[in-house]
């Protein structure tokens, strides 16, 4: 099948199947006058991929894990180097919301320190290169 019937398929634009292909996550063959040509299961795999990025897998850790996939979910099975590649993307993960947590919670106190402080002054002066940020 052509890149358009594969992304009417899988819901996935053509863009985004030349991305899978360049990351080698998807294959394509090359008919006699260069269109792309996907086989059956390339439904499949889209469809793996799709769920994988979901689950804030890198385009990199997908390539590891995919030829491992069973089913359009997918299931993966438990060897120690799948579980080592997805707990170090988890651990990632932690980090990152821990890191947005402590932005968070900075900003809420810079909020509640200037609503204290009084807005009616807004700006401080004339001229002291301060200007409103938009919502």
């Amino acid at each position: 099948m052509r890149i358009g019937e594969l992304g009417r398929r899988t819901g996935v634009n053509t863009h985004q199947l030349r991305y899978y292909e360049a990351q080698g996550l998807l294959r394509a063959d090359r008919s006699a006058n260069g269109y792309r040509d996907y086989d059956d299961g390339a439904v499949l795999r889209v469809k793996q991929i799709r769920h994988l990025l979901a689950a804030g897998l890198s385009s990199e850790d997908i390539a590891y894990l995919l030829p491992c996939a069973i089913g359009e979910t997918p299931e993966l099975p438990g060897c120690p180097e799948l579980l080592t590649a997805m707990r170090t993307r988890l651990r990632r993960l932690d980090n990152e919301m821990h890191r947005l947590a402590r932005s968070r919670e900075a900003l809420t106190t810079y909020i509640d320190a200037a609503e204290r402080s009084g807005a009616e002054t807004y700006p401080p002066s004339a001229g002291a290169g301060l200007e409103p940020v938009p919502a």
